[in-house]
């Protein structure tokens, strides 16, 4: 099996927890010897610290890392209103662009293996109002690992998102299931149907509540994916 040195977090919709997820397999990772880092190259939402602008769901990457990795690195583009960053930034009054972007992926991936890049929002988020968010699935190669959040309404969103990854040329390299609504009814038929319907396997499905250290012993068969 090839050995993956990078992927993208992409994820049915906000708030399903690709941030809990990307810790997580940060963790599983770096217990299995692999020196990863976790990315996410543009979030709204942050708030000013002494140190400057922050995102807590960069923070968590950056605390799932290794240590001494600068906070700029891992958020290159942080923006201060919590909405869709093409208008986050058009509040901040900036544009957001590919290139440095490109550059910063490329610096943290020099030093350091594999790079986990979460995606802001679901699939099809405007970066800027000519860029899209796949754009970095598709400029840096990355395969994708799509997070389905448990709920009632993940069937159609998790079908339509893997859709959408596969018609914009990206590699679904699998899904991982995140218990959002520890009281959804019918989760093992869901997980059922959607391991009949995604065109990629199961990669773990994470139980509700528990920390990134301890849950990373369910994303075994994510490990084994990327190599």
């Amino acid at each position: 099996m090839s050995i993956h040195d990078r992927v993208f977090i992409a994820g049915t919709d906000t708030g399903i927890g690709k941030t809990h997820v990307s810790c997580t397999l940060l963790h599983a990772l770096r217990a299995a010897g692999r020196d990863a880092v976790g990315m996410k190259p543009v979030a709204s939402g942050c708030e000013q610290t002494p140190d400057g602008l922050r995102n807590e769901d960069a923070l968590a990457l950056q605390a799932a890392g290794p240590a001494g990795v600068a906070y700029a690195a891992i958020n290159p583009v942080s923006l201060h209103a919590p909405l869709s960053p093409h208008l986050a930034a058009a509040r901040d009054g900036v544009e957001v662009t590919l290139p440095p972007l490109t550059a910063a992926f490329e610096r943290l991936h020099a030093r350091h293996a594999p790079v986990v890049v979460e995606g802001v929002g679901g699939w099809m988020v405007p970066l800027a109002p000519r860029l899209m968010a796949p754009a970095l699935a598709q400029a840096w190669k990355l395969p994708v690992i799509l997070v389905v959040g448990l709920r009632l309404g993940c069937l159609n969103h998790a079908m339509l998102t893997a859709r959408a990854i596969v018609a914009d040329g990206c590699r679904l390299l699998g899904w991982i299931g995140n218990r959002i609504d520890p009281a959804m009814d019918a989760v093992d038929e869901n997980l059922a149907t959607l391991r009949e319907q995604l065109p990629a396997p199961c990669l773990g499905v994470l139980p509700h509540g528990e920390p990134p250290a301890s849950a990373a012993r369910h994303l075994a068969d994510a490990v084994a994916a990327l190599g």
